[in-house]
């Protein structure tokens, strides 16, 4: 029990208000802001009796209406089938499940990309077989900016390649129902609108993560620290849009994670929800 706890404490939170406050209907609304969950190592994760049951608890203790859940174990996929009870348990709490897929790799054409398309293709089976406990979206986290080649400021080069791979899953999910999100990195906001125009229009939402701007032993009081993630937010989104007027861009939500605020990562969702919330673009 106490390492379950333990893992569930640190995986990392993307939320767009202060932890509760939903009722189901607000929950089931298109418009409601995101409050959601990173689950990394899902298969180990719910591993031992009553493991899908704390997961729920802890979504419905912190007002989480969806979870990214990873599906794979070490590339497997062999063992999806056990997240139907999962996702039987979380639908009846009225919190989205979306399949999280991460790759290195999947910007470059060939089997790489192919790898990460058959996981795809796997997920939609999965929902064929389970029409009442299916995946409602995918989530991606692809990162190819973690190879030595794409490292450096301003080194956008993986870029086309990355927004194909980001279309391709989106043209096999987006007809069976499921919605794309994708994890960013800020490098990608610093491109030019050409740049910017190709990433934000090649799916309906993607997720900046927003990390190591602050850590719990900085020095740094709360309200420095709440300047300072106000400030970033509102530089990001502002960056990411500038001299864009499409008017169907990708939403922007943003994460955080528990490791660079401790205790006070409440009151860093709730700086992100009300500094923010009159943005058109800023989804949570």
């Amino acid at each position: 029990m106490r390492i379950v706890i333990s893992r569930v404490l640190f995986w990392t939170l993307c939320v767009g208000v202060v932890f509760g406050g939903f009722s189901p209907s607000a929950i089931a609304e298109d418009n409601a802001p995101i409050h959601g969950l990173w689950v990394w190592k899902g298969p180990s994760v719910l591993e031992g009796p009553g493991a899908a049951e704390r997961l729920r608890d802890f979504c419905q203790s912190q007002g989480i209406n969806e979870i990214y859940v990873s599906v794979s174990d070490h590339g497997d996929m062999s063992g999806i089938g056990r997240f139907s009870h999962l996702i039987d348990l979380l639908h009846r709490s009225n919190i989205r499940v979306e399949a999280l897929l991460s790759s290195e790799n999947a910007d470059e054409a060939g089997q790489h990309r192919e790898k990460l398309l058959d996981h795809v293709r796997e997920i939609l089976e999965f929902n064929e077989d389970h029409r009442r406990d299916r995946f409602d979206g995918i989530h991606l986290d692809v990162e190819p900016q973690q190879r030595p080649e794409n490292k450096g400021a301003g080194n956008l080069r993986f870029l086309p390649g990355l927004v194909d791979a980001y279309r391709e899953v989106r043209a096999l999910a987006s007809p069976a129902g499921l919605t794309v999100n994708a994890d960013i990195q800020n490098k990608l906001l610093k491109g030019s609108l050409a740049e910017r125009q190709m990433l934000l229009s090649s799916l309906p939402r993607l997720t900046l993560m927003l990390y190591e701007l602050s850590s719990p032993d900085d020095g740094e009081n709360l309200s420095q620290k709440t300047d300072k993630l106000q400030t970033a937010s509102q530089k990001f989104l502002d960056m990411a849009y500038a001299g864009l007027r499409d008017p169907n861009l990708a939403k922007m939500v943003i994460g955080l994670r528990t490791p660079d605020y401790g205790e006070l990562l409440p009151q860093m969702l709730m700086t992100l929800d009300q500094g923010n919330r009159m943005n058109p673009h800023y989804q949570g």
